[in-house]
């Protein structure tokens, strides 16, 4: 008779977050409580993404364009809508950013000011939405400049540096939905099951490999990269000396792109244009993608920086949609990238 196998420890997302607060001397559980918000707005937008080919008005582009001048798609508006919706009302953050507004998003008149601040880009990768590739959600935490005011918060609370964010994570909706986060003590995945509507720890102690042979990058671009950035690439694409290439897997989603990066270890690359106008130091956003990014990557013993090799978490974002370069991935292919940056 085949032995019975044993069943796996199921340790859900609001256990999780509980124990850790346990560990944390006057811990208010305002922290948990503020995540248990965004992942009730996760699990609706998981909802719409899972049926999104079977509804008329959840597919396709709207007649909208965001701040940056980028037409929205329907999901993303509805992404939008969600994740503002339940977070600006929940009494744990004191001011809200998201990537599809110019502006703060203030909280309204009557609902208790917190002492956390986050930025969220509701749903990266929007323009693979309408062909059923993965695409996420992104946010990062920050603790307000005066933790112990009950005024509404600003955009310089918002405007912090990376390393002093709280929490950075994202929600990758793919074959399964899943929250990658990291509140400074490693990263932890959970997986969203569908059957009982909870998060479970199934990655728990996350680790990028050290090294890996995948690296990321839309080269339809690269005759507008630097020299030292296509000097790289040649290089890591070189058979010279019987030596194997990488293997280039690019998806053009963050989320998906760097989430396969972390599980099998590589490098993902986003240069900037050298003869763009509009996105001339890169087009990623800082606040909403590359510091949460950087954060998560850095915690599971990666690293991210510039084209010019500047530390992603130690750059002040100066505004809210400030845009930059991002290179990353595991540690020993970032500092191989290194040497190729022209030493200051």
């Amino acid at each position: 008779m085949n032995a019975t196998p044993k069943q796996k420890k199921l340790i859900s997302l609001s256990q999780f977050i509980l124990e850790e607060q346990l560990k944390i001397p006057h811990a208010s559980g305002e922290f948990s409580a503020l995540l248990s918000h965004l992942v009730y707005a996760a699990k609706i937008v998981g909802r719409e993404v899972r049926k999104a080919g079977l509804l008329d008005d959840i597919l396709g582009a709207t007649d909208d364009t965001n701040v940056q001048g980028e037409t929205q798609m329907k999901l993303d508006q509805y992404a939008d809508n969600a994740f503002n919706q339940s977070l600006k009302i929940c009494g744990h953050l004191c001011v809200l950013a998201s990537e599809e507004h110019e502006h703060i998003i203030p909280i309204p008149g009557g609902y208790n000011i917190g002492k956390y601040t986050m930025a969220i880009d509701p749903l990266d990768g929007s323009s693979n939405i309408d062909t059923n590739v993965s695409i996420g959600t992104i946010f990062s935490i920050h603790q307000r400049l005066e933790p112990n005011s009950k005024e509404p918060g600003n955009e310089k609370d918002l405007l912090q540096q990376g390393h002093l964010q709280r929490c950075a994570g994202y929600i990758i909706y793919g074959s399964s939905t899943m929250l990658v986060l990291s509140t400074g003590k490693g990263v932890s995945g959970f997986t969203l099951d569908p059957s009982v509507g909870e998060f479970l720890l199934s990655h728990p102690n996350m680790q990028m490999p050290e090294s890996g042979d995948i690296y990321s990058a839309n080269e339809g671009n690269a005759s507008y990269w630097s020299p030292e950035v296509q000097a790289y690439l040649q290089k890591i694409k070189s058979i010279e000396g019987g030596k194997k290439p990488k293997t280039a897997r690019y998806i053009g989603s963050l989320v998906a792109d760097f989430h396969r990066n972390l599980l099998k270890g590589g490098i993902f690359l986003y240069p900037n244009d050298t003869k763009s106008s509009k996105y001339p130091n890169g087009k990623l956003r800082l606040l909403y993608e590359a510091a949460p990014m950087a954060y998560i990557a850095e915690q599971a013993g990666g690293m991210a920086v510039t084209v010019k090799g500047e530390r992603i978490l130690d750059l002040t974002p100066k505004d809210l949609h400030e845009r930059t370069t991002l290179i990353i991935g595991s540690k020993k292919e970032v500092e191989e990238f290194l040497t190729f940056v022209p030493k200051s």
